[in-house]
C-alpha cells in the first residue's frame, strides 16, 4: 500500500520504505512545504531503547559507533558487519529471530562478528565528515585484527567498498546488500538527489544547528508504516501473536531515529548521489584518490528484484567497477524489496546462508561460478 506525503501529484512513496529516502525526499519536500515539520513537536519515544537480539558486549567505544562484538569465539576469520548510517539505528542487521542478519551468519558458521552501532550525532559532532567515519572504521578493523571479511548494507554497502579500496589489504573479502554506489545508474534515490538544489540542503543543516534531525525528518512520512507494508519488508504474515509483536518492534525500531552531522550528510548529498565520485574515479578518503580497482578481494553481490530503492541493476553494476577478477565476483538477487534484504524472512532462509557459506569457502570462485 503506498501512501501519500506532500510529495507533488502523482508521486507515491511505500511507507516502510520511505525513511530510506528520507535525506532527499526531506530536502524536496522542504523546498514545497517551507520546513513546516520543523515547527511540530518530537516523535515521542518509548522508554529506554529497544533491545537488540543477538547478546553482545562493547569492544570500542569511538566517537562515531560502539563496535558490538558478537563473537561466539576468539579465533577464527572475523566479519565486521557495517551497518548503514541513515535515520535509524544499526538494529537494522539484527532486528529480530528470523530476521537478523547477525544471527544468519551465526547459523551459517560464521563464529567472530562484530557490527558497527552508529551514534546519534550530538551538536559537537557537527563537523564529522566521510572521512571520520572510514578513520573510526580502520580503527575497528585493527582492534578486530585485519583482515577481515565485510559485510556492508545500504550506505553502509558504499563506506566499506571506500574503506576496502582504501586499505585493500585489511579485506579478505567483501559483501554488498543493497549498496547504493553508481549513482549513473537511475534509482529513486538518484533522481531525488539531484531534484532540489543544494541550498535546500545547506538549509536544513543550518536550521538542525549543524546536524540534521532524525526526529524531525522523520515527521516529513506523516504516518507510522501500513502493517502491509511492514509485512513486505518482513516477508511473512503479521496475523498472528507473534506477527503482532514484529509490528509493534518495527514502530518502536521505526521511531527510534539518528541525527547525522551536516558535514557527513552534505558530502554524501552533493559527492556521493549527485555528482557521483565513488564510481568516477574522483573520490579522495583519509588523503588519497579512490580507485576501486584497487579492490580485489572477492566480492559478493545481493540486490532486490523488487528494490526501488537500489534497484538490483544499480546494485548489481558495482560488479564492472572494481579490480576482483570476474571469477571471484558471485551476485544474487531475491524478490525482496530494499528493506526486506536486511529484515526479510525469506531472504533469510535463502540468500544470507549461502553468503555465510560464501565467506566460509575456501575457494569462493567456485560458488562465484554457480551464482
Amino acid at each position: 500500500m503506498a501512501e501519500k506525503t506532500g510529495k507533488p501529484p502523482g508521486e507515491t512513496v511505500h511507507a516502510a520504505e520511505a525513511p530510506l529516502l528520507w535525506p532527499f525526499a526531506a530536502a524536496r519536500l522542504a523546498m514545497d512545504a517551507c520546513f513546516w515539520w520543523l515547527e511540530r513537536g518530537s516523535i515521542e519515544q518509548g522508554e529506554g531503547e529497544l533491545p537488540w537480539t543477538t547478546p553482545a558486549s562493547v569492544a570500542l567505544e569511538l566517537a562515531t559507533m560502539r563496535l558490538r562484538d558478537c563473537s561466539r569465539t576468539r579465533t577464527g576469520q572475523p566479519a565486521l558487519v557495517c551497518a548503514p548510517y541513515a535515520l535509524h539505528r544499526a538494529q537494522i542487521a539484527d532486528f529480530a529471530p528470523g530476521h537478523s542478519v547477525v544471527q544468519s551468519l551465526q547459523r551459517g558458521g560464521i563464529d567472530r562478528i562484530y557490527l558497527t552501532d552508529w551514534r546519534s550525532a550530538s551538536p559537537e559532532m557537527r563537523h564529522l565528515s566521510i572521512d571520520s567515519y572510514l578513520g573510526d572504521l580502520n580503527v575497528a578493523v585493527d582492534e578486530i585484527g585485519a583482515p577481515v571479511d565485510l559485510v556492508g548494507l545500504c550506505q553502509g554497502g558504499w563506506l566499506s567498498l571506500l574503506y576496502a579500496a582504501r586499505f585493500p589489504a585489511k579485506v579478505r573479502r567483501l559483501v554488498l546488500v543493497g549498496a547504493p554506489v553508481d549513482l549513473s545508474v537511475e534509482s529513486r534515490l538518484s533522481q531525488l538527489a539531484r531534484s532540489a538544489p543544494e541550498m535546500v540542503y545547506d538549509q536544513l543543516v543550518a536550521r538542525g544547528g549543524g546536524n540534521v534531525s532524525g526526529d524531525e525528518m522523520l515527521h516529513v512520512w506523516s504516518k507510522a508504516p501500513d502493517p502491509d507494508d511492514i509485512a513486505v519488508a518482513l516477508q511473512r504474515d503479521l496475523s498472528d501473536e507473534e506477527g503482532a509483536a514484529l509490528l509493534a518492534r518495527f514502530d518502536r525500531w521505526n521511531a527510534e531515529t539518528l541525527n547525522l552531522p551536516g558535514t557527513y550528510y552534505l558530502q554524501i548529498v552533493n559527492w556521493i548521489f549527485r555528482e557521483n565520485r565513488i564510481a568516477s574515479g574522483n573520490f579522495t578518503a583519509l588523503g588519497r584518490v579512490i580507485d576501486l580497482k584497487d579492490v580485489k578481494a572477492p566480492v559478493f553481490l545481493l540486490a532486490g528484484l523488487d528494490d526501488d530503492v537500489v534497484p538490483a541493476t544499480q546494485a548489481l553494476a558495482t560488479a564492472s567497477l572494481l579490480g576482483t577478477p570476474s571469477a571471484l565476483v558471485a551476485a544474487a538477487s531475491e524478490p525482496s524489496n530494499h528493506l526486506g534484504l536486511f529484515m526479510g524472512a525469506r531472504t533469510h532462509a535463502h540468500a544470507w546462508p549461502r553468503i555465510a557459506e560464501w565467506l566460509r569457502d575456501d575457494q569462493p570462485s567456485v560458488l562465484a561460478r554457480s551464482a
